[in-house]
């Protein structure tokens, strides 16, 4: 397997940023079985990066090891009493596994459509839009373990989800190697109109009753108008995560800015809009060399074509010190750097 292993290989098409960097090693995995033999070849031992979509990832620095592109493909799908149990490899990108679910009208992951990147990373940061997570959706997923050799199956509850977060990003960061996600998906799903703007666009197109092909048109509708296109704009969607603070707080900094977009979270907590917060402290549009906030989405950086990962950097800690001096509030990256 070490055989089909390539040296010194550009990554600016294996990321969304678009930026160009090298790895030392890259290798393309289509299928499950080559992990353990890697393991057995003590690759594992030496400094990794398993890389799916590119979409949540910014290159600082050429990568001084190996690059594991994950490939292997597939989507099957039974029906068992009330429910639809649909298993993903963990190299399809993700929208195609949500066309699949559209396609056979199995309701639960519209809410989630267009959301850039692969199937195996969508458990690692739970990902999410519109109302949706992955969590309420999650039933298993197999990994490989690059300590033991062996393959292991989480289960919701092990996968300690929280917002944007689980074991595989927190105390197993690196370790597991996701080859396949399963799904559970209610036969009769509830449709999820309530957010804002997914409502409004369904009352602009006249749809009183929308289907879970609806949702999934008008997610996909919204992200097109408030987010570039990474095939020619670099960028990696969302760059922050929205903030969740203690209602106290909030409560005083509502006083001072009454117009402050939040989300009620349980009756302790709330969910600040971080898009907002950057706008509010100027940085929407705003270009800074080749870096640009995009002028639609200020959670969006972009790479006007020859940033380097550096450059995308220094602006997102600028603009996370212009969050903490106006607000008092710490943006933390959604994105990994490497």
């Amino acid at each position: 397997m070490t055989n089909s292993i390539q040296h010194h290989i550009s990554l600016k098409t294996y990321n969304t940023f678009g930026v160009e960097v090298f790895c030392k090693d890259f290798l393309i995995i289509d299928h499950e079985n080559q992990l353990p033999i890697l393991f057995k070849e003590d690759v594992f031992s030496s400094e990794f990066f398993v890389l799916g979509g590119g979409s949540n990832v910014l290159f600082t620095r050429n990568y001084n090891g190996l690059i594991l592109h994950i490939g292997n493909k597939g989507i099957t799908h039974f029906i068992k009493d009330n429910f639809v149990y649909i298993t993903a490899k963990g190299g399809e990108v993700w929208n195609d596994f949500v066309q699949y679910c559209v396609k056979h009208n199995f309701g639960g992951v519209e809410n989630m459509a267009l959301i850039p990147g692969t199937v195996g990373a969508s458990p690692i940061q739970n990902i999410g839009a519109y109302g949706t997570e992955l969590m309420d959706v999650f039933y298993s997923c197999q990994a490989f373990d690059t300590t033991t050799g062996a393959f292991t199956t989480f289960h919701n509850e092990d996968c300690q989800f929280t917002y944007r977060d689980s074991i595989f990003k927190s105390t197993h960061k690196g370790r597991f190697i996701i080859t396949s996600v399963t799904y559970k998906l209610h036969l009769q799903h509830k449709i999820n109109s309530s957010y804002g703007a997914i409502a409004m666009e369904l009352q602009k197109n006249g749809i009183s009753y929308p289907t879970i092909k609806d949702i999934a048109e008008v997610v996909s509708r919204i992200r097109v108008e408030k987010l570039p296109d990474p095939s020619t704009i670099g960028n990696a969607g969302s760059f922050f995560k929205n903030p969740i603070i203690p209602t106290i707080t909030f409560k005083e900094l509502q006083k001072k800015y009454p117009g402050i977009i939040f989300y009620t979270v349980d009756e302790d907590h709330v969910k600040l809009a971080a898009g907002w917060l950057i706008e509010a402290c100027g940085w929407k549009g705003k270009i800074d060399g080749n870096v640009a906030v995009w002028k639609n989405q200020a959670l969006v950086i972009t790479n006007l074509g020859n940033a380097t990962g550096s450059e995308i950097y220094t602006i997102s800690s600028k603009i996370m010190n212009d969050v903490y001096k106006k607000f008092g509030l710490t943006l933390e990256r959604e994105v990994n750097i490497l």
